[in-house]
């Protein structure tokens, strides 16, 4: 058994210690969530300002989500050495630089960077507030998952609100983006006062050895190709030598480990690429491609975003009634289907039917990410913070590398045919004026318009292209409709291989009664 000495927690100041230690959690993810709405919201002015294509814009949102993925995954592997503290002060530092770079930004490469450091910072939050949540409440896993996780809808409402506002009042966007150091500071202020509990995996005894053969080769293989492939993207570097690096890199992982995994846990890690495009992938575009029809009922498009937040935010404070109703499987059956039919109905909806078709998807995405990661946390605490932190990692790699960027890719593709199919039928030249050369990206090549040549286009030409580039925002969601109805079929089947074993039930780990803390 562990060594670590035992100090008990039953004590009024342990006790809260322990919810500020929660709450510190809770902003820290609140920060996140204000850096993304704040890219959603200015998005469309960096590409007027520095040019960028929607394929570009894409890339920008998806570099915000994978390096997620790698700072997460580094974390995950050493966080039980170095501590909880240690990695919130490495994010506390990531916020700060990205603030400083992005404010400061002069085109592509700058605004990419300043984004990827955000991701990095992140990807440390998240390797400390999961574990560190699930294993201050271990009967409620789910439960209490799922209430941190309101900090992130919670976050977007705020953070909406007060970018609305700014946008309205025409703040520069440079001091919109500064707005993010409000939570950065409160969080940073809370984590160094507070002492961090030891994962139950290092309480229980559960060696390091064991931990690794939870994921296995196939859990290591999936995280090594997402990590390989979008690096490529980045670097334009071969396809064979991202090939090669996942081989290299989930070699050495199974000479060590020598375990393929827990087939569940892999089924998981699959589901969680689709999950995370769903809930993230959309978020990202949702202010821009709801732009046009929220106009024509005085809104702005930023408002769809902020509603669903607050369904969201809503729903997971009081998740616990509604898991323990349906089980966490149950849940996500339920939440996958109306996902799918929400986006559908969102995509062809305009007026007031976009309020409703706004509730039914935010309804069912509201559960997805937090119950996902309650699920591997109970089902898999040998895993330790490396199974529901691989989980995370995936879930944002996966979003990076395939969600952000095609529906950006499907944007630009749709538009080229349109627009092509635009002149033929009214003899104009729309096409071959206003789209840039081919360009190449991870899905190939496309063609997007060029913001420098429609800034002086005639105002004809330009309501031509905004009627043909409004149907090719709402095709983008109904492309990804097809995630949310691919998992409602992996989630019906676990439903049942669950009920045939007696039901859903917790796995359970040996545990010393008192939670020992980190020595800082």
């Amino acid at each position: 058994m562990n060594s670590t000495p035992i100090i008990t927690v039953n004590t009024a100041a342990d006790e809260q210690g322990k919810k500020m230690l929660f709450w510190g959690c809770f902003i820290a993810l609140t920060a996140t969530a204000f850096g993304f709405v704040f890219r959603a919201f200015i998005m469309a002015q960096w590409g007027v300002q520095f040019g960028l294509s929607k394929t570009q814009q894409g890339e920008i949102f998806g570099v915000g989500f994978w390096p997620f993925g790698i700072s997460i995954v580094f974390f995950s592997l050493i966080i039980d050495k170095i501590g909880y503290k240690k990695s919130m002060i490495f994010a506390f530092a990531c916020h700060l630089l990205s603030v400083v770079i992005t404010i400061f930004a002069n085109g592509y490469w700058m605004l990419f960077a300043g984004t990827f450091l955000f991701a990095l910072g992140n990807g440390a939050v998240e390797a400390v507030v999961n574990p560190v949540v699930a294993t201050m409440f271990p009967k409620e896993k789910t439960k209490w998952l799922n209430i941190l996780h309101a900090g992130w809808p919670a976050g977007m409402v705020v953070g909406g609100l007060l970018g609305i506002f700014m946008i309205n009042q025409q703040f520069p966007w440079q001091l919109i983006i500064g707005f993010i150091l409000l939570p950065a500071f409160t969080y940073g202020w809370i984590i160094m006062k507070r002492n961090f509990p030891v994962n139950e995996r290092v309480k229980a005894g559960v060696s390091y050895l064991q931990m690794l053969e939870e994921v296995g080769v196939l859990g290591a293989l999936i995280i090594a190709a997402l990590c390989a492939f979008q690096l490529g993207s980045l670097f334009q570097w071969p396809l064979t030598v991202s090939i090669i690096i996942t081989l290299v890199m989930t070699g050495i992982f199974g000479y060590f480990v020598r375990s393929l995994g827990r087939p569940l846990f892999i089924l998981l890690l699959v589901i969680m690429i689709p999950l995370a495009t769903t809930e993230l992938g959309t978020d990202s575009w949702i202010t821009e491609l709801m732009t046009p029809a929220m106009k024509q009922i005085g809104f702005q498009g930023g408002w769809v975003l902020i509603y669903t937040s607050i369904i969201m935010a809503l729903l997971r404070l009081y998740a616990g009634p509604i898991v323990h109703k349906l089980s966490p499987i149950g849940l996500l059956v339920i939440s996958s289907l109306i996902a799918a039919v929400g986006l559908v109905f969102l995509s062809y909806s305009a007026g007031f039917m976009i309020v409703i078709a706004a509730t039914i998807y935010a309804l069912g995405k509201t559960f997805f990410w937090p119950t996902m990661l309650g699920v591997v946390s109970e089902q898999f605490p040998k895993g330790g913070a490396l199974a529901i932190n691989f989980t995370g990692a995936v879930g944002m790699m996966g979003v990076g590398v395939i969600g952000a960027v095609i529906l950006g890719f499907v944007q630009d593709k749709q538009l080229d045919q349109n627009l092509a199919t635009y002149d033929q039928k009214n003899n104009t030249t729309l096409h071959t004026d206003y789209l840039t050369a081919p360009k190449t990206g991870i899905f190939g090549t496309y063609k997007a318009l060029d913001a420098q040549k429609i800034a002086l286009a005639p105002a004809q030409a330009v309501e031509q292209i905004n009627i043909v580039e409004n149907n090719a925002k709402k095709s983008a969601l109904r492309t990804v409709a097809i995630f949310p109805a691919g998992m409602f079929v992996c989630y019906l089947l676990l439903f049942f291989y669950f009920k045939s074993k007696g039901g859903y039930k917790p796995v359970q780990i040996y545990r010393n009664v008192a939670l020992p803390q980190e020595v800082d």
